[in-house]
């Protein structure tokens, strides 16, 4: 578990500044990018940057003890981040997005989210997830005992595990006990719970996206905060989708602007005859951005209407915006020339970076089907059997 967080620590009030201070942290990320990327270690000096000005807390309502900021102040944020440093921001994105869904929860009148956002913002937590990867089914199960579950699972791609106090997972339950999905937090410290070091990737070394593993792991029934049956599509992912892809997208646009803005500065003293090639890139790039945007309209601020037509929505966005960043930083790469073909340099990482968000809810044929499915008026996914 990290260490304590400094209770004499003075609360940023002015949602104003968050960007700002992002970017003055992003200049010491960006000297760092390097070092994790070369070694793919943990981002743990930039978590512990963000800690101590309470970033984690950042989009937990004032009135709660948090920072205040608002979903577009949150996606700025990470798209801030993301300009200086893809597997912080990516890492921050992952813990950001559940607590934002507590936030539409809480504004909502669910007392539970009231409550756990009273604790994160109280004591700084930080949270790992996995619920992409385990999608409409999950890995892993529960078997029921006095109490509660013993719960075993080996969960894959689990974005900011080692700076992380809180693991926020799901699992099936025993086959005694219907065909259903618990999902529930869990604390890392917790007896049988063990980080497995199995992240060596292509781009996003520094986002410690390593194996979680719990062995027979006690889980207090009261803990469980969601069921919903295995396979198939639930309302719970309407609430997801619209909180979660648009705060991803922003450190994915973040890298694709800071990719688009080292090309320009390689091209300038070249000839003119590369203009054409800027241009291209620099639609590419607004077309990122204009997704983006209208991803974060959607949002409305936690002010959205749960439905499977909005999840579509945002998928086809996501969708979108993915194919442009892509398109974005292939053409900064080619402008930069060959400097930015030698390992070390900021774009031949943000080229290797970027190819992750491929894999991110959903992959662009699976949300071509998805919403298809949907505009034809059929379950967004076939159902099982």
């Amino acid at each position: 578990m990290n260490a304590p967080f400094p209770k004499n620590m003075e609360v940023i009030s002015s949602v104003s500044h968050w960007r700002e201070l992002a970017h003055s942290l992003g200049e010491q990320f960006a000297r760092r990018a390097p070092h994790y990327d070369r070694t793919g270690s943990f981002v743990s000096e930039n978590y512990r940057d963000l800690r101590q000005h309470r970033f984690f807390s950042a989009g937990v309502p004032a009135e709660l003890g948090g920072g205040g900021a608002t979903y577009e102040d949150l996606s700025n944020v990470i798209r801030e981040i993301g300009r200086h440093c893809g597997s912080t921001a990516l890492a921050f994105a992952m813990h950001t997005h559940p607590v934002a869904a507590n936030v539409y929860k809480h504004l909502h009148g669910e007392e539970a989210a009231t409550k756990t956002l009273l604790k994160l913002a109280k004591d700084e937590l930080i949270i790992a997830g996995t619920g992409a990867n385990d999608w409409l089914d999950s890995s892993g199960n529960a078997e029921p005992v006095d109490g509660g579950y013993l719960v075993n699972a080996r969960k894959r791609f689990v974005s900011g595990a080692p700076g992380a106090d809180l693991l926020v997972t799901s699992v099936t339950l025993a086959a005694t006990e219907g065909n259903e999905i618990i999902h529930f937090a869990i604390p890392f410290v917790s007896q049988g719970v063990n980080i497995v070091e199995t992240w060596n990737a292509l781009g996003m070394r520094g986002t410690g996206s390593h194996d979680v593993a719990l062995n027979n792991v006690f889980l207090p029934a009261e803990k469980i905060v969601g069921r919903r049956p295995a396979g198939v599509w639930h309302p719970m992912w309407n609430v997801i989708l619209p909180t979660a892809m648009p705060l991803i997208v922003s450190a994915y646009v973040g890298l694709a602007e800071a990719a688009a803005e080292s090309a320009i500065n390689a091209a300038r003293h070249k000839q003119a005859e590369l203009a054409p090639a800027v241009g291209h890139m620099l639609n590419e790039l607004t077309t990122a951005q204009m997704a983006l945007a209208d991803m974060v309209r959607l949002n409305d601020n936690h002010g959205f209407t749960p439905s499977t037509q909005l999840a579509s929505n945002m998928l086809a966005r996501k969708a979108i915006a993915a194919e442009a960043v892509k398109k974005t930083v292939e053409a900064a790469a080619e402008l930069v020339g060959g400097p930015g073909f030698f390992n070390g340099h900021p774009v031949e990482r943000m080229v290797r970076d970027v190819r992750a968000i491929h894999f991110h809810p959903l992959p662009l044929k699976r949300q071509q089907i998805f919403s298809g499915r949907v505009a034809l008026d059929f379950d967004p996914v076939a159902q099982p059997g």
